[in-house]
């Protein structure tokens, strides 16, 4: 396999480990998705991951039942933490080793991110698994997500989502929404694409790092993406 990159940040919503169930996890998507990471890590790609929550508790949409927007937050990061475990298992099952790192301290689940930690695990071929977010409330893990592929020096930040790419509206809800093959990330903010969480778009943006939109969906699209093909969007400096 020839690859584009040496180092990745793949960011993962919840939804992504959910499959067709829309909660919780389902544990055949989980395995087909490890199934690609095992492939890229063979052809010699340092995986960074960064997942989401969605799938089981979303903090700034579930506060609404009495919970401070700080608490329910803290609670979408636990809901990290544990998909980050269940994406670990799935790794060590098809034979990848990973560690969890997380910005909230879980000691008894997870090691807590350490930048000096999480560069050491990485040179030691190990998939790194980046939990609650940046720790703090208010932050997505999109910005999280960012931010890590920027510690971590990646060449490139993955986002898989629901769509194949950047429209200018959300091509499920409008069948006239336009697709961008390329965007620069001034037009994501100035247009206000809502593809992803606009302080990371701003973070990317101030730190050079390439953003590449693709679909979970498809077959093998992450495999592909690695090298250069398949259905996707680039958000980057023009």
């Amino acid at each position: 396999m020839k690859t584009l990159y040496k180092r990745v940040l793949l960011k993962l919503s919840g939804e992504g480990l959910s499959g067709d169930k829309g909660f919780g996890v389902d544990s055949q998507a989980v395995l087909a998705l490890a199934e690609q990471i095992k492939k890229i890590v063979k052809a010699k790609i340092e995986v960074c991951i960064v997942v989401g929550g969605g799938n089981i508790f979303r903090g700034a949409k579930d506060c609404t039942i009495g919970l401070d927007r700080s608490q329910a937050d803290q609670l979408g990061m636990m809901a990290t933490i544990m998909n980050a475990v269940v994406l670990r298992g799935a790794l060590s099952h098809v034979g990848v080793e990973a560690r969890v790192l997380s910005g909230l301290s879980a000691p008894k689940v997870c090691e807590d991110y350490n930048y000096d930690r999480a560069i050491s695990h990485l040179q030691k071929g190990r998939v790194l698994i980046f939990a609650a977010g940046t720790g703090n409330p208010y932050f997505t893990t999109d910005t999280g997500a960012a931010l890590r592929a920027i510690e971590m020096h990646c060449d490139v930040m993955l986002k898989s989502s629901q769509v194949d790419g950047v429209y200018s509206a959300d091509p499920l809800k409008d069948k006239n929404a336009v697709r961008y093959d390329e965007v620069s990330y001034d037009e994501v903010i100035t247009k206000k694409l809502k593809i992803m969480d606009l302080t990371a778009v701003a973070l990317a943006r101030e730190n050079n790092l390439p953003l590449i939109v693709f679909s979970q969906h498809e077959k093998d699209s992450l495999v592909n993406i690695v090298q250069g093909k398949g259905h996707f969007s680039t958000i980057k400096n023009k």
